[in-house]
């Protein structure tokens, strides 16, 4: 079982962006989920109710403020790294591939196979896979930026058409 996260202070926010709304939730210790695209904000709420309990306040913190800054800034293109706290919970396996996947540079692509063996599991495709599709942290952790063994664009939680348009975004911005 997940452990919560500590409800000390948990906040989140609602902000319009190029690609729409994102909500965005920060704990004491960091940014720990940005929901968009498909199936918001239900599943950020319910993603954030189960990890942190009943206890969150809609507010923009000073730590939601700076991850709001970044992600513009990203967006904008004047942004390729983000430079923020993070609070992120998960299973040992989904950090390694959080971790890895958070390596991929601006404007490149690797496939759901390259990250698999990168993490020395070259069998583990499909786990792989699923760890993506668990990202709390998109964009920050740019799982957009794996893609099918074929170069397609296949499973990406905020859906096809967000991913599509971030990669289209950074490799038009790709000096």
């Amino acid at each position: 079982m997940r452990r919560a996260i500590p409800v000390n202070s948990v906040t989140y926010t609602r902000a319009e962006t190029r690609l729409g709304p994102i909500w965005l939730a920060a704990s004491d210790r960091g940014l720990c989920t940005i929901g968009l695209g498909d199936g918001q904000p239900e599943s950020f709420l319910s993603w954030l109710h189960r990890r942190a309990g009943s206890e969150v306040d809609c507010s923009i913190s000073p730590l939601l403020l700076v991850c709001l800054t970044q992600i513009r800034e990203y967006l904008d293109g004047v942004r390729r790294k983000f430079d923020l706290p993070l609070d992120i919970v998960g299973t040992a396996f989904q950090k390694e591939v959080w971790e890895q996947a958070a390596q991929i540079g601006y404007a490149q692509t690797i496939s759901y196979g390259d990250l698999a063996r990168r993490i020395d599991r070259p069998r583990a495709v499909r786990a792989v896979g699923a760890a993506l599709g668990a990202n709390p942290l998109p964009i920050v952790i740019p799982c957009h930026r794996i893609i099918g063994s074929d170069g397609s664009l296949v499973g990406y939680a905020g859906g096809l058409e967000i991913k599509e348009a971030l990669l289209r975004m950074e490799r038009a911005r790709a000096v």
